[in-house]
């Protein structure tokens, strides 16, 4: 899963404002239930300290409308210069919850990133193609865009004085020539925007002729879908429905793939590493290409964000996560060691800082582009619930091995 959507973060000293809302309309007060679930939380965060200024941020980025329909949750993060994140979720969160912390909470908003795939729709016909960012549902997240392409004798119509084996002819090699150049226009973007899917529907021949047509690269991230298209007549929910369906399937493929790797480099004894110490190191060497947390990490920060911000505002339980264990880093987000002598012994003697390892290590990850995967219980061996699989490994890379003694099995354990 790509976490580049979290970089803003990265860097900031905090603290931040962390807040997930049901973001979901009501069919009699629309946004106004919105609105009214913000003042909750906007007054949970004043009793726990947040600048006024801050929650101005937050206030003027929640009251403004998604334009996005259905259910929803919400996830902004904010510090006093302003919203840092604000992300639509794919599904509301359990309950409202807003934290004011050192540290922005992420890892509940990174599995709930989780849930969604960053897909590109491109419905295509013999004139051209439609292009748009969309949701779990097919639905636009962002502006649609429209792609002429530059043959436009597309009809097999005949016209007086000219045979119409002729005209077909000419309509073929148009539909030919158009699908290569919305081929090609699809390239240039999925090269500029790097989706991790796209989604090609519409015009049964059309997508079928464009598909023939793309580069390797795009055609390795395409996946047909039916019932879509650039004209009147698509049935928008059977649409919605198929891809629903296909990013569901993407999502799941998605992690496995790298579980798959995890387990195959594990079993190998190189190319992954588990346990909190061990990926600090690679961390700290930028090899890290995917971070792998056990999932039940997830869930734990979850209920202590809520625990949070209920009642008094207690934040030890987000302090406790991983055992409690704390990481320090220094000014670059490379620095990360498990003792502060670990990062003097290499020169970093100013700006270090102790945080909670949950918070060290996506910040570290975060920061060299890695992915982050969650591993549902019982699919991988993660040793304190933490591994990675890596980009490279060398001499000085830790060395895993393989469970054979009796007491090995109890090193395995999900995180409390």
């Amino acid at each position: 899963m790509k976490i580049d959507w979290l970089k803003p973060l990265v860097g900031r000293p905090g603290p931040f404002a962390t807040v997930y809302l049901d973001a979901t309309p009501s069919a009699t007060a629309g946004d106004k239930d919105v609105a009214n679930r913000w003042r909750a939380a906007r007054r949970t965060l004043d009793r726990q300290g947040a600048p006024g200024r801050v929650l101005d941020d937050l206030e003027e980025a929640v009251l403004r409308p998604t334009w996005e329909a259905g259910v929803r949750g919400r996830v902004l993060i904010a510090d006093a210069d302003g919203v840092l994140v604000d992300r639509v979720l794919r599904n509301p969160p359990a309950a409202a919850t807003a934290v004011w912390f050192p540290v922005p909470a992420l890892l509940q908003a990174a599995l709930a990133a989780d849930e969604a795939v960053d897909a590109l729709c491109v419905a295509v016909d013999r004139a051209g193609a439609d292009y748009w960012c969309c949701d779990a549902g097919g639905r636009a997240t962002g502006g649609r865009e429209t792609y002429t392409a530059p043959h436009d004798e597309v009809s097999k119509a005949s016209s007086p004085g000219t045979k119409r084996a002729t005209i077909e002819s000419r309509a073929e090699d148009t539909w030919e020539r158009n699908a290569a150049a919305v081929a090609a226009e699809t390239d240039r973007r999925v090269g500029e925007a790097r989706p991790e899917v796209v989604l090609l529907t519409g015009d049964v021949r059309a997508v079928k002729a464009v598909r023939a047509a793309l580069g390797q690269e795009t055609s390795r991230r395409t996946v047909e879908v039916p019932g879509g298209g650039r004209g009147a007549g698509v049935h928008a929910a059977a649409f919605a429905a198929a891809v629903e369906d296909t990013l569901d399937s993407f999502r799941e493929r998605r992690r496995e793939v790298t579980l798959s790797e995890y387990r195959q480099d594990q079993g190998r004894e190189e190319g992954a590493v588990s346990s909190v110490d061990d990926v600090v190191a690679v961390l700290s060497r930028g090899q890290v290409k995917e971070l792998v947390l056990a999932e039940q990490l997830a869930t734990d920060a979850g209920a202590a964000l809520v625990a949070a911000g209920a009642g008094n505002g207690d934040t030890s339980r987000l302090d406790g996560l991983l055992g409690g264990r704390r990481l320090w880093i220094g000014p670059d987000p490379m620095h990360v060691a498990s003792t502060r002598t670990d990062l003097e012994s290499l020169g970093v003697t100013a700006g270090l800082e102790e945080l909670p390892a949950s918070s060290a290590l996506l910040r570290a990850a975060i920061a060299q582009d890695a992915g982050l995967t969650f591993a549902p219980e019982g699919s991988v061996d993660l040793v304190d619930g933490v591994g990675a699989t890596l980009r490279w490994h060398d001499g000085a890379t830790p060395r895993e091995v393989a469970a054979t003694m009796s007491g090995d099995s109890e090193r395995f354990t999900t995180p409390r």
